[in-house]
């Protein structure tokens, strides 16, 4: 059995511009703060994370669960209204990649996500990726992405060892995590620099090139 993961924003989806502004906006307007944006200060590149490290600068942490939700649910508000106006469009041929691979009897599927899971869902749905049976874990799980995927992990495999462990992911965050787990990991797009790349999932070939299937 083989354990394919997979990162959303960016990855799967093509939303890290908006998903950022909505993010920035939705701290300012509940704290009053403006975030720094540059994502390589943080230790945890989580919204959950980026929030809570956020708030131990400004001197509000104990406040931390309070704001959370009150970020979590606007946040979830400005990128809902967002994709009312704006139509989202998936990673060329995320879909179609994701679906080859539910296919195929020897690979469990998982979704290990910074982001929280309500923004998550509303995304993958807008861009028309069925996730349906797939195990997706999220910033609601936990602030740090090697918790996080280490809770995708269990979710998908239960109690069996997987004899492979990959991961699809677009951002250095992602990159790092692989390597502190021992994921083999596979860099989609150009965010950062990995000697497995591919641009996207629309040569199926090419994507499944870096795969020990």
């Amino acid at each position: 059995m083989h354990h394919i993961m997979f990162d959303i924003d960016g990855t799967l989806v093509q939303s890290c511009d908006f998903d950022e502004h909505c993010y920035i906006a939705a701290i300012k307007e509940v704290t009053g703060h403006t975030l720094n944006g540059d994502w390589s200060t943080y230790p945890q590149v989580t919204d959950s994370g980026v929030l809570l490290h956020f708030l131990q600068q400004i001197g509000l942490q104990d406040k931390f669960t309070e704001i959370h939700q009150q970020v979590k649910t606007l946040f979830t508000e400005k990128i809902a209204d967002h994709l009312q106006q704006t139509p989202l469009t998936e990673v060329p041929g995320a879909a179609t990649f994701i679906n080859y691979l539910r296919d195929q009897q020897q690979v469990r599927l998982s979704l290990a996500t910074g982001g929280w899971n309500e923004t998550a869902r509303l995304k993958l749905a807008a861009a028309g990726i069925d996730i349906t049976g797939i195990p997706l874990a999220s910033s609601n799980d936990h602030y740090a992405r090697t918790e996080i995927m280490q809770l995708a992990l269990q979710q998908a495999c239960e109690n069996r060892t997987p004899s492979s462990l990959s991961y699809f992911g677009d951002g250095e965050w992602d990159r790092r995590a692989c390597s502190e787990l021992n994921f083999n990991f596979i860099l989609v797009g150009n965010r950062t620099c990995h000697h497995q790349q591919i641009s996207d999932f629309s040569d199926l070939q090419q994507a499944l090139t870096f795969l020990p299937l």
